[in-house]
């Protein structure tokens, strides 16, 4: 097998220097061999799949709760959640008898008939949530391009907007998905370089400035079809809004007749220490989007919920999935949301996030230099480096050294590594990983920014679409 890797390598090894990003791949004449080791692995995919990520090297091979093991046997802990996919923990026992049990039986029907588990998942969401009605898909980019649609319909047909004139105002920072529709109004150059023509029917607001979106409703109010937002931003680094945000937002998409519509795919399901973001304000979205933690890590499932006023201006033949309400997902859904309930996991969120956020706090105040800020709702946090101290360290950088101490997490923009445990986790594995993040800025980071090179390339934060540093608070749009 050495005889067939070095070419490969070498290629590799050539596509790293030349390439603005540095990827996990073999070194030179290392010994493993194994068909199912880790470097073998990387390589593999690396070789054989598009490079759309960034990993940290490190594969996964069997996980519980909390806990992954990767080919080697080597443990460690969990604070990604896949993006909060995993809330209840991985492979948790129920939900994994509820997909053997459903697997057995009935898997798929599509839409074109019934099947005797969706009805039962579409009853139990909209009750637990109060809305009149779902409509069901499976990624959370079909699930806002399905609110898109909807916003869309509803405009024309109930808010009477001219004919292709609709409008919809979404957030700067926002993050959505990666569907052409949805990059349409992103603001993040990565996403959008090289995929134009972008749609058109987009306006940007600074998220948390109930000012600046009023006055785009009064300009625009007549063909404005829907608000769409995250109630807490997560891709953007964990970003929580001004208090009484949330109410003004409800406040003036009521006055001006405007669908409020709520991405809760990351933010929902207990993940903020709530059931959903939008109930820390106590406040009732028009549309409310779900997905991740619906499929409990196990099966992709997402949600649009509305009330009949503005689901049913979807008839038959207008939109679909032949997957969406697959009687295998709908069981898998309703044993995750059973978890959720019966575990306390909105409750155990919010305490230990309290934890957390502490824990984070007492960081800060050790490396005022290093961090920035500390920010977090349950346990929904970020950690924000202060990129002239930190130079030319990344966050990339800072979550390789705190796997190679035992704990996977995933930086975004450069300088914010987020920290979204499974909500099952334990207070002791809570503490374990803000102490690994310590160690690391202790022991490690010195020797980091004496070892990097200085010119190391780093992403611009600087928005194609608006002309300013994005993630850069001082940095507003006017």
């Amino acid at each position: 097998m050495a005889a067939t890797r070095k070419p490969l390598l070498s290629l590799l090894s050539r596509v790293s220097r030349t390439s603005k990003r540095t990827y996990g791949v073999l070194a030179e004449g290392s010994s493993s061999s194994s068909s199912s080791s880790s470097n073998h692995l990387i390589n593999l995919e690396y070789e054989y799949s598009a490079h759309n990520y960034h990993p940290v090297p490190v594969v996964f091979s069997e996980a519980k709760g909390s806990i992954i093991w990767d080919p080697e046997g080597k443990k460690y802990l969990d604070f990604l959640s896949a993006y909060s996919a995993v809330n209840q923990g991985h492979c948790h026992p129920k939900i994994i008898k509820a997909f053997q049990e459903q697997a057995e039986r009935l898997t798929l029907s599509s839409r074109a008939f019934y099947n005797d588990r969706f009805p039962v998942f579409a009853e139990r969401l909209t009750s637990m949530f109060g809305y009149e009605m779902v409509l069901p898909m499976n990624t959370g980019a079909e699930g806002v391009e399905t609110a898109l649609k909807l916003a869309r319909k509803w405009g024309y047909e109930k808010k009477k907007i001219p004919k292709n004139e609709a409008i919809i105002v979404s957030c700067c920072g926002c993050f959505h998905g990666r569907t052409l529709a949805v990059i349409s109004m992103s603001c993040d150059n990565e996403a959008t370089r090289g995929f134009g023509p972008l749609l058109p029917g987009h306006i940007k607001v600074d998220f948390g400035d109930a000012v600046a979106l009023e006055k785009i409703f009064k300009e625009h109010g007549d063909r404005i079809a829907g608000f769409l937002f995250e109630p807490i931003q997560g891709e953007a680094g964990v970003i929580i809004p001004p208090k009484g945000y949330l109410k003004a937002v409800r406040d003036l998409c009521s006055k001006y007749n405007v669908l409020m519509i709520a991405d809760e795919i990351q933010s929902g399901l207990a993940r903020s220490g709530k059931m959903l973001a939008c109930d820390w304000e106590g406040v009732r979205p028009d549309v409310v989007i779900l997905g991740k933690a619906l499929g409990g890590g196990v099966i992709p499932v997402s949600a649009v919920l509305a009330d009949k006023d503005v689901m049913l201006c979807i008839r038959p033949g207008e939109h679909g999935s032949t997957f969406g309400g697959n009687p295998l997902a709908s069981a898998v859904a309703i044993a995750s949301l059973n978890v959720i309930q019966e575990e306390k996991l909105a409750e155990r969120s919010a305490h230990l996030g309290e934890e957390l956020l502490c824990q984070l706090v007492k960081i800060k105040e050790e490396f005022p230099n290093y961090v920035k800020e500390v920010r977090g709702r349950g346990l929904f946090t970020a950690v924000e480096f202060n990129s002239k101290s930190f130079f030319p360290v990344s966050a990339y950088d800072i979550c390789l050294k705190m796997k190679e101490r035992g704990v996977l997490a995933k930086p975004t923009h450069d300088t914010i590594v987020r920290l979204t445990p499974p909500l099952c986790m334990s207070r002791d594995e809570v503490k374990e990983g803000s102490k690994v993040l310590h160690d690391v800025l202790e022991l490690d980071l010195p020797n980091m920014q004496k070892a990097k090179p200085k010119d190391s390339p780093t992403t611009a934060t600087i928005c194609d679409r608006c002309g300013r540093n994005l993630y850069d608070p001082s940095d507003r749009a006017l």
